[in-house]
Order: C-alpha cells, then structure tokens, then sequence
C-alpha cells in the first residue's frame, strides 16, 4: 500500500502541488477539460490521497491523466492552494516512466507528441514552425494549408527577412552549436532518456497490438485514431 504515492511524493510538483485537500471540487467546476470530457480533477486528488495502489495504477494506465489542458485554472481558485495540474503533470511523469501511459488511447498518443514537436525542438530548435506542419497529418488546418506548406518562404518571408535562414528574427534557423546546447540540455536533464523510455514501452505495445514494431503504421495508429469514447 503507498508504493507508487512513495514514489509521486519524491516529485516536487506532487509536494507544492497537493498539500490540504478538502474535496470541494472548485477545480472540477472551474476546469474546461471537465466540460468535454469523463474529467474530474477532485476525484483524480482524492484517488491520489488514498494512497491506494491498485487504485492509483488504474489512473496511470487510463486515458483520465491525459485530459488536462495544463491550463493552471485550478491553480489560483483553489481555496487551500492546491494546484491540480500539477499532480496531474507527476502522474503523466510516473506514468511514461513505468510504460503505463501504452495502456490507454490517449496515453499512447505520448509517441506522437515525442516524434513531432519532442524531434522537432532536437531537429529544429522550434516546437512547432510552418513548414514542420505537415498538411497529411493536420487535416484540420483546411485545404489553403497546403498552399501555404508549399509557398512558405514567400508568404512568411514577408514578415521576416530572415525566415528559415541564418540571422535574427523569428522562424531563423537555428545555427549548429545551439541545437547541441539544446541536445546537451535534454542529455543533462533526463530529458532524452525520457524519450527512449517512451519509444522503448510504445515498440513494446506495438507488437502486442500485432505490428511489426513502433514503425510509420504504429504511429499513424495512435496519431488518428479516436474511439469517440471520452
């Protein structure tokens, strides 16, 4: 009993996030997830304090952690100064370390999230920029998207002279030495360890799912698809 909350307690956003709970539920009334989806930011504090380990797995392994927008307006309503997100954030932590974010629909999403904007701050320096929004994978940015992805330097040159290349200015491309300093920072931080952890538990869901690996199909799997139940 307590195990995995022994191990969300060595995570400070648990401690400055989680200190007196009353169970009033202001943050569910004030969430915007909770008005879309199965969500209650109460109940997720009240399983937490339980310190009930099957209970707190089942949250780990479930779709529930990955509904938080990270909007923080639990945060400031919160009449004993919890903040909500923040427990939330050392779940999906716990989670992704254990392999149980592979477990629900919206947890396996983590991959796609990893091999676009987690690849593209490694590749780029930038967590999103025009031309790494590919028209194939955002359907919702409507048909003009592709004319603007084929005709980006003319169109986003016209805000900045430097756009794509060398120099100041937003959009520039990021010189060599910096994009190492960005590499050595996610090294340092555990942040690509992080990285391998996910893809390392996602190839091992993978072939449980009956794919040949975490490959292009896997990914355009838990890229697309939404079983419409949430």
């Amino acid at each position: 009993m307590g195990k995995y909350y022994d191990i969300l307690a060595q995570d400070v956003r648990l401690r400055e996030g989680l200190k007196a709970c009353m169970n009033c539920g202001i943050c569910t009334g004030v969430c915007p997830a909770a008005e879309f989806y199965n969500y209650d930011p109460r109940q997720i504090i009240v399983t937490v304090q339980s310190r009930d380990d099957e209970a707190i797995e089942a949250l780990l392994k479930s779709n529930t952690i990955w509904y938080c927008g990270e909007c923080m307006s639990c945060r400031p309503r919160c009449p004993r100064g919890n903040t909500p997100g923040y427990v939330i954030q050392a779940l999906r932590t716990l989670s992704q370390r254990l392999g149980f974010f592979v477990e629900s629909e919206k947890g396996r999403q983590q991959l796609a999230i990893k091999r676009t904007i987690g690849q593209h701050i490694l590749d780029k320096g930038y967590c999103i920029s025009p031309k790494l929004i590919n028209p194939q994978l955002h359907p919702e940015q409507g048909p003009v998207w592709q004319w603007i992805y084929d005709n980006d330097v003319d169109i986003f040159g016209r805000f900045t002279p430097n756009y794509g290349t060398e120099g100041a200015g937003p959009v520039r491309e990021i010189d060599p030495e910096t994009l190492g300093e960005i590499r050595r920072i996610f090294e340092v931080t555990g942040g690509m360890d992080m990285y391998n952890t996910i893809e390392e538990h996602s190839r091992r869901k993978a072939r449980e799912m009956g794919f040949d690996d975490a490959d292009d199909e896997y990914f355009m799997e838990v890229y697309r698809y939404n079983s419409n139940n949430h």
